[in-house]
């Protein structure tokens, strides 16, 4: 039995302690990340004959396939949009709270605030408050947000009281008419919202029911996704009786602009003879603000608002919308957000997917899609 004395342990541990941290510094990636230039390239040749190194290469040429979504920091150039008034901020932040939690805390996109007066000190800290993304704060200008000069100011509010005597939804408010105008033709022309490419409407009170592990705004980008939704329904014709025969009428006079691969099939099943009322329910939306400022839904916008509709009847910013999107998109640049739960009273999207409802809290038996008012099926056969 070898005996070691007492005098000879020191430098026995010491020659031991010596050949152990050459080990470590000769099998430490460090060693071939710190060579020269310290680059991957580097580490490629210094590992080449071994299976762990080469794990390590691959590690260090897809780093970026391992992120995810969320810390690659790639972001579209895109905001929330959301017009609101003081009064609403207590519903805001709810709806606030949960788009936070279900998709921006990750993402960070910013938020801007339009209003047609100016947003008290308490509304701007309160919403700030709930966000680390840019806040900002807009004014509607008053010409986005008043009668033109070419409205007959009596005849629109005649208008208003018979439509209110027939209990039309609606049908009396003029502030309603204005803010339909205003997201028909306006929204994306607000200086606040000229940076911007992509926008993602926001109401007050609406509920986000899954969470959404994925860049939306991307998505459109990458696939050329022009407009998303996630509810379409039948619009209420009272509202809208003479909305078609402008839209015939714009449709002969500048058939130049409709494309042959368009998607009115969606909202006429007899060759553009009527209109079936189905649109996509734009207090959700996701869309492409240079297809709203582009010749066609600017041609088309600037022809309703002539004709009057917004207040001599009660046009809607959705038929509105949906309709531009049918004559002037094909289906391919249409997008059905199925994944994203939503809810504005009374109607909900839940997804039916059981793989997405793991990352839900909705009922799927809630789910307004295939009801007697939903448009589903008929967007399915477009």
């Amino acid at each position: 039995m070898l005996v070691i004395s007492s005098t000879q342990r020191k430098p026995v541990f010491l020659t031991l302690a010596f050949l152990f941290l050459l080990l470590c510094l000769y099998f430490s990636p460090l060693r071939y990340l710190n060579a020269e230039n310290g680059t991957a390239e580097d580490a490629t040749i210094s590992f080449r004959n071994s299976d762990n190194a080469q794990r390590v290469i691959f590690d260090l040429e897809h780093q970026d396939e391992n992120l995810r979504p969320w810390e690659n920091g790639t972001r579209a150039n895109a905001a929330f949009v959301i017009l609101t008034r003081n009064s609403e901020l207590d519903a805001l932040r709810k709806t606030m709270q949960q788009l936070e939690e279900r998709f921006n805390k990750k993402f960070n996109y910013p938020y801007v605030f339009l209003n047609d007066e100016e947003f008290t000190l308490e509304f701007r800290e309160l919403t700030a408050g709930l966000t680390s993304a840019k806040t900002q704060y807009g004014v509607i200008p008053r010409e986005h947000w008043s009668y033109p000069d070419w409205i007959d100011v009596k005849k629109a509010d005649e208008a208003r009281r018979r439509m209110g005597e027939e209990g039309i939804i609606y049908g009396d408010n003029l502030s309603y008419r204005h803010m339909c105008r205003f997201e028909s033709g306006f929204f994306y022309r607000h200086p606040l919202m000229q940076q911007y490419d992509y926008y993602w409407r926001v109401e007050p009170s609406v509920e986000f029911y899954c969470d959404i592990d994925y860049d939306p705004f991307i998505y459109m980008q990458e696939n050329n996704k022009k407009y998303g939704w996630t509810i379409s329904l039948l619009e209420y014709a009272s509202t809208i009786p003479t909305l078609w025969d402008t839209t015939k009428a714009f449709m002969k006079e500048h058939a130049d602009l409709i494309p042959k691969n368009n998607l009115l099939r969606f909202v006429s099943e007899n060759g553009g003879e009527t209109y079936n009322l189905c649109h996509f329910w734009s207090n959700f939306e996701i869309g492409d603000l240079n297809f709203l400022r582009g010749p066609e839904y600017s041609a088309y916008f600037d022809y309703l608002d002539k004709a009057g509709g917004f207040f001599y009847e009660r046009w809607g910013d959705a038929p509105v919308h949906s309709i531009a999107v049918a004559m002037f998109l094909n289906k391919a640049e249409v997008h059905f957000f199925d994944d994203i739960g939503y809810r504005h009273d009374p109607f909900m999207h839940c997804p039916l997917d059981r793989n997405v409802q793991k990352k839900c809290h909705c009922n799927v038996d809630d789910n307004f899609d295939f009801t007697i008012f939903s448009c589903m099926n008929k967007w399915l056969a477009a």
